[in-house]
């Protein structure tokens, strides 16, 4: 019996060394794929951080578009407005774009003049000014004409203009077009002059006249009708003026024609789209169509409001 134990143990022996180069084997294999598998995963981190950096770097080096807006509203609503919208465009464009907002019309007059936004949404009196000083083109308006309004109280014994002779008006700025600007001219022309009193907005207008700080305003209908129901009903219209193109969104020539067209498009394209409707709303533009300054601006020349226009300067804007 312990003859065959013994060999039955240099028989296991033997299998154990026949085995043990194999063993051998399979573990340096195994470690050269688990280094293997580790050069790859690092490997490939490496690769997804530089794919990182690159990106971020490519967005880095993007430029960034800026986007005036003209003040008729505070600050806040314009943001609330104007934010959206662009944060739609850029989706639509792969463009990067910033939006500015101004304290009052008269700074905004003071960037534009400079020539210092790339995009800029104005009056269309500004597109005229801002063309012939900087070449900025008219892109995108809405559909709907612009018509300036004169309101008073509901309350109010005036009924037409002869009622404001020597009488303090609101305006909201003294270049602010069909409330102010086209419609002082139109005032002068028929001999009525008024005392001008500048509220910065044509919210605050609209406010003062409600309140009797002034006794009348000037504004315009689309303005207007976004205000609440309980403030249009203590005012009353008793002006209009004729109507012209509205507001336009414009371009300095410095940016490249193929980044206009792009914005162009974009908007023009979001007027197909039910989900965008209430953005363009927003932006006084929920009909947009292309713009052309011979079409549109060029006959605003011929009504010779220079002498009405005020230099942003001479109010005091940086």
């Amino acid at each position: 019996m312990c003859g065959v134990h013994v060999a039955r143990q240099r028989e296991f022996v033997r299998a154990w060394r026949a085995r043990a180069p194999d063993s051998r084997h399979s573990l340096r294999i195994e470690t050269q794929l688990m280094t293997s598998r580790n050069r790859l995963l690092a490997w490939l981190a490496a690769a997804f951080l530089g794919l990182l950096a690159l990106t971020s770097a490519a967005r880095a080096a993007a430029p960034v578009y800026t986007v005036a807006v003209v003040p008729q509203f505070a600050p806040v609503q314009e943001y609330q407005d104007w934010r959206p919208f662009l944060d739609a465009l850029q989706r639509a464009t792969g463009l990067r774009l910033r939006l500015l907002t101004y304290s009052s019309i008269p700074a905004f007059e003071a960037a534009y003049g400079q020539g210092r936004p790339d995009f800029a949404f104005m009056n269309p009196y500004d597109v005229v000014v801002a063309h012939r000083r900087h070449g900025y083109e008219p892109l995108v308006r809405d559909a709907k004409p612009l018509s300036g309004i004169l309101v008073v109280r509901s309350d109010s014994a005036i009924h037409g203009l002869r009622g404001l002779a020597g009488r303090r008006v609101g305006f909201p700025a003294p270049n602010a077009f069909g409330a102010s600007l086209y419609m002082r001219a139109l005032l002068a022309r028929q001999g009525v002059h008024v005392q001008a009193v500048y509220l910065g907005s044509h919210q605050n207008v609209y406010r003062a006249v409600a309140r009797g700080d002034v006794v009348a305003g000037g504004g315009v209908r689309a303005t207007l009708m976004r205000e609440p129901a309980g403030l249009r009903n203590r005012l009353r219209i008793i002006y209009d003026t004729p109507s012209t193109a509205p507001h336009a969104l414009t371009v300095n020539p410095r940016v490249p024609a193929g980044v206009a067209r792009r914005v162009q498009q974009a908007v023009l394209a979001m007027a197909a789209r039910a989900a965008d409707a209430a953005l363009l709303r927003g932006v006084q533009m929920p009909h947009p169509v292309a713009a052309r300054y011979a079409r549109d601006y060029a006959p605003l020349e011929r009504l010779r409001l220079e002498r009405f226009y005020v230099s942003p300067q001479a109010t005091g804007a940086p």
